[in-house]
């Protein structure tokens, strides 16, 4: 992996020299999209390559439907809303609604940094039902099962786990049925990948003949990343390659994906920019109901207004956030019209703050 500014020019001329048209390739990961925006990657490569962000971004696939069913939940006074920070800002579907203004209303809803956080506000408030909103990929769920696991045994009644989680396989096969997909090849997460392996994305070339790249976090991994990638593609020869071997084993972690399994199931489940997708959620077991939020207070959805801004088209790598009319303008990090503003993953959020998208 290079070290120096000599390696990553000799990296760069590589690529430039792959006999390659023009060539879209995409990152589904927000921490991807956060270092390449602050790393200036995308202003390195050569002109013919056009790196896009995708679904990666947790808080920004979310749809208005369930950030509106959150709202209204959250404004009943047995309620505590218990949630990481970026979820705060998220709009629902009437601009400037959020659970940001829903504390200002009256609503109690705090920030936590991991479901034990929520769980000890659980205890703290014996009277008040804590309502955790479980957000993220394969890679938070270890921990939203364990929390989950943890109140049971301990018989924690007033916890439950509102899941939003989601599986990344599912969406990936839903984008590339798009009827304008347009990538070459995937930059993996690395995170995800440490829970799920090399093998969670064998799909890629194996199904959709997709080259594919799981890449770790540092610059120099990205590029190293992209450069492998944009060969596989130069070759005709897709194949999954890790980059992130230092991390990532070929069967990932075991005993997350025990715990995984142990706790949920796959669902259809709602993506903003996708709609609905077979098995790409993960909702709780029937045996571990109580602690199911959508359950105990029969959360129901609504349609959910149509965003005015176009996070959903930036998510599936249709067009870079700058090409959104609101981007800037309408719609900035301290006033956001859609999640990819709000998100620190967010690409539109990364766009503004770091101006290399």
């Amino acid at each position: 992996m290079p070290s120096d500014k000599s390696a990553v020019r000799k990296i760069v001329e590589k690529m430039a020299e792959l006999p390659l048209g023009k060539t879209r390739i995409m990152e589904v990961c927000g921490t991807h999209t956060m270092a390449i925006a602050k790393s200036g990657i995308r202003s390195m490569l050569p002109e013919n390559i056009c790196l896009l962000s995708g679904p990666g971004c947790p808080v920004c696939v979310t749809p208005a439907a369930v950030i509106d069913a959150v709202l209204e939940l959250s404004m009943r006074q047995d309620i505590i809303i218990a949630s990481y920070g970026d979820m705060l800002r998220v709009p629902g579907s009437r601009p400037g609604d959020s659970l940001q203004r829903r504390r200002a209303l009256g609503a109690r809803v705090e920030i936590v940094y991991s479901p034990i956080d929520a769980i000890e506000l659980a205890r703290n408030n014996p009277g008040r039902e804590v309502v955790f909103l479980g957000v993220g990929f394969e890679t938070t769920a270890p921990g939203t099962a364990a929390a989950v696991l943890t109140v049971r045994d301990a018989g924690v009644k007033n916890f439950s786990v509102w899941s939003m989680l989601k599986t990344v396989e599912p969406a990936l096969r839903a984008l590339m049925r798009t009827e304008d997909f347009n990538i070459q090849g995937f930059l993996c997460p690395g995170h995800v990948a440490t829970i799920i392996g090399e093998r969670g994305f064998e799909f890629l070339p194996r199904d959709c003949g997709m080259p594919a790249v799981i890449s770790g976090f540092e610059p120099e991994d990205i590029l190293t990343a992209v450069y492998l990638l944009l060969k596989q593609i130069a070759d005709g020869e897709p194949r999954i390659e890790n980059e992130y071997k230092r991390a990532v084993a070929p069967e990932g972690n075991p005993l997350a994906q025990k715990i995984i399994n142990e706790c949920f199931v796959p669902r259809r489940d709602l993506w903003r920019g996708l709609g609905a997708i077979d098995a790409s959620g993960l909702a709780l077991r029937d045996e571990l109901a109580e602690f199911d939020a959508e359950k105990k207070f029969a959360v129901e959805y609504g349609e959910g207004r149509p965003s005015p801004c176009r996070c959903g088209d930036v998510i599936c790598g249709r067009i870079a956030p700058q090409e959104c009319p609101m981007f800037g303008a309408r719609c900035t990090p301290e006033d956001p019209v859609g999640p990819c503003m709000v998100s620190s993953e967010g690409a539109c959020a990364a766009a503004y703050k770091y101006q290399s998208i």
